[in-house]
């Protein structure tokens, strides 16, 4: 009997109903159908499976490989070193130090809480502020989240043994701005803060991600476009556990450019030294090109705080501070400019012609007008004075006349021509613009007419008339130059981190003065007399003759009632405003200390010190 086939053999046994014997026909014939049945399934099932294979392998293949890729391999951004910030000379003001930062790859997180008990552990962290950090972040639709800047050795070693049991947590090296000398030019260097989402989502800064840093005040925010620089990243293989394996490739990040301050760092030092313990501004300028000396804002605050990040508490206490320490005051601090503003006086008394300088007003000591009487700061009074007497004496009814004279309108167009009134041009943090007054500003201000007495306030520089430190520098290199308004400049070049000039500062002309040769030589011989035998004496420099005018502006009654509910003083402002050489003016300041009293013995000794740190070669005691 031939061997049966195996197939044949099992297709036999299964149409058999037991071995012994042969199943009926039709049960055979059902038996064939259902095995039919079942093949053609299998047979289906098979089919699908192979047009799933070649669907995944050819219609997604690329697609799956790059998602692939991606779980394996990551793109880490190269954060640049930011440019460094430097004085005229390359006295580094501004530089970078390295910083660990802890972060967190949210796709790599499967267990949020074990996740953030872990750190809280290790860290000494709050771990539902943890979770509420990296839950947010998730929500965000982040990537990352930094958890912590700054690690200290102790919690880096902790991060770095654990790291196994911590899936998703890396430590970056992330530059870090480095003051080298804390508080010193705070108002104008500024300071960083972490981007908002805000921020980002306005379009004005393309490019950047959450996470980064940039300008929030000052240079850093002005020159924010040339600081930058340009990030780089690191593709590096991760294992399951998010682990890095190896680096596949690296683009160098490009550091952002130097920017050189017109700044003299010994100058803004002594600057600062000046109004240590004081509320107040200074302003030193160049008045041969408008270009920055030094600028100082008192008080002052840290940068660091910034940086590290403040927390409410601190924010609050900072931004609610009674003398207002985040208020950059050469540039927002606006004051009645006191006697300063007889300088103003005197050239617009001279050019319109009211007044020569022979013309001679007596000084009783007061002067009645109407209901009121105007005093004069010396009671006896200061007898017959010409123009001369009258600036270097300070005198005020010398002044009140020559108000009545000229009148508010000419007051105006002179104060403007002298560029008060308006912003000088800074590009820095928004300028305020100070006060020149009209019966038209009144009328609109108060709803009141102008009265002949306002005027005669105005004359002497109180009243209705305001001014900033920086504008009051402006006035006093317009007359050591010979009557040009400059736009101060803050920022000498900008250089590329291969030497390359990106740009260079050249001097602004704004407008001219339109005062006579004649007129500003007289009122320059007085403004010298002013410091050699009059009011400024206390800025009397040996062998440098200085030029100047005192100023003291009183805290107006209205004034005085407000800041006394707050318990702040109401003695007067201190002003005093000076350029030297006289035959080759180099340096013009403006000096303001708030509620210091007298500009003669609480300003013009600033000055002196200001001056003589200017020229080394004729220092004095910083006691004087």
């Amino acid at each position: 009997m031939p061997i049966a086939e195996p197939k044949d053999f099992l297709k036999s046994r299964f149409l058999e109903g037991t071995f012994g014997g042969l199943m009926p026909q039709e049960e055979q014939e059902q038996a064939r159908r259902t095995f039919s049945g079942v093949a053609l399934v299998i047979l289906c099932l098979f089919g699908l499976l192979f047009l799933r294979l070649w669907f995944l392998q050819l219609a997604q293949g690329d697609e799956l490989k790059q998602r692939s890729e991606h779980n394996r391999i990551r793109q880490l951004d190269l954060p640049p070193w930011r440019g460094m910030i430097l004085d005229r000379y390359g006295h580094l003001l501004v530089g970078n130090r390295p910083s660990y930062e802890l972060v967190v790859v949210l796709e790599d997180v499967a267990d949020v809480p074990v996740l953030t008990g872990r750190l809280a552990t290790l860290l000494r962290l709050d771990p539902q502020q943890l979770a509420a950090q990296i839950n947010g972040a998730k929500s965000a639709g982040l990537h990352q989240v930094r958890i912590r800047a700054d690690l200290s050795w102790e919690d880096l070693a902790r991060v770095e043994t654990y790291q196994p049991e911590l899936p998703g947590v890396m430590v970056q090296i992330q530059p870090k701005r480095e003051y080298r000398h804390k508080g010193q030019a705070a108002h104008v260097l500024g300071y960083l803060g972490e981007i908002t989402d805000v921020q980002i989502k306005g379009g004005k800064f393309p490019g950047y991600k959450m996470g980064d840093y940039l300008g929030r005040c000052g240079v850093e925010l002005a020159w924010e476009k040339y600081l930058r620089g340009q990030r780089g990243y690191r593709r590096i293989e991760m294992d399951a556990y998010g682990r890095e394996l190896g680096q596949l490739d690296r683009i160098f990040p490009t550091p952002g450019a130097n920017v050189y301050l017109t700044l003299d760092d010994k100058l803004q030092q002594e600057a600062e030294a000046c109004l240590e313990g004081k509320m107040g501004a200074i302003v030193v300028l160049d008045p041969r090109s408008g270009k920055i000396l030094a600028m100082a804002s008192s008080p002052t605050f840290s940068q660091e705080a910034f940086e590290r990040g403040l927390s409410a508490q601190e924010w609050q206490r900072l931004s609610t501070d009674r003398d207002h320490p985040l208020e950059n005051r050469p540039l927002k601090g606006q004051y009645p400019p006191g006697s300063t503003f007889k300088i103003v006086m005197a050239v617009a008394g001279l050019e319109e012609k009211v007044i020569t300088p022979s013309t001679v007003f007596h000084c009783s000591g007061s002067m009645p007008f109407g209901n009121h009487v105007f005093h004069c700061w010396k009671k006896g009074g200061h007898g017959g004075v010409d123009l001369y007497r009258a600036l270097v004496q300070s005198c005020d009814v010398y002044f009140y006349n020559l108000g009545r004279r000229l009148g508010i309108d000419r007051i105006a167009k002179w104060s403007h021509r002298f560029g008060l009134g308006q912003i000088t041009g800074l590009k820095l943090d928004k300028e305020m613009v100070g006060l020149v007054a009209s019966p038209a500003w009144k009328k609109a201000r108060f709803h009141q007419p102008w009265h002949e007495g306002d005027t005669l306030s105005v004359a002497i520089g109180q009243g209705y008339n305001l001014a900033t430190p920086i504008q009051m520098a402006q006035v006093a290199a317009a007359v050591a130059n010979g009557g040009d308004i400059y736009e101060p400049q803050l920022v000498e070049k900008v250089e590329s981190p291969a030497g390359d000039i990106l740009f260079q500062a050249k001097p602004i002309l704004k407008s001219r003065l339109g005062a006579s040769p004649a007129t500003l030589a007289l009122v320059q011989k007085a403004l010298q007399g002013v410091v050699s035998e009059g009011t400024g004496r206390a800025a009397n420099l040996p062998n440098v003759e200085v030029a100047g005018k005192t100023g003291t502006a009183q805290v107006v009654a209205l004034e005085k009632e407000k800041i006394k509910k707050k318990g702040v003083e109401t003695e007067n402002h201190a002003w005093f405003v000076a350029y030297a050489p006289t035959t080759d003016p180099q340096v013009a300041v403006a000096v303001l200390v708030e509620h210091g009293g007298h500009g003669a013995s609480a300003a013009a000794p600033l000055a002196k010190r200001l001056l003589a740190s200017a020229f080394p070669d004729h220092r004095v005691a910083k006691s004087e």
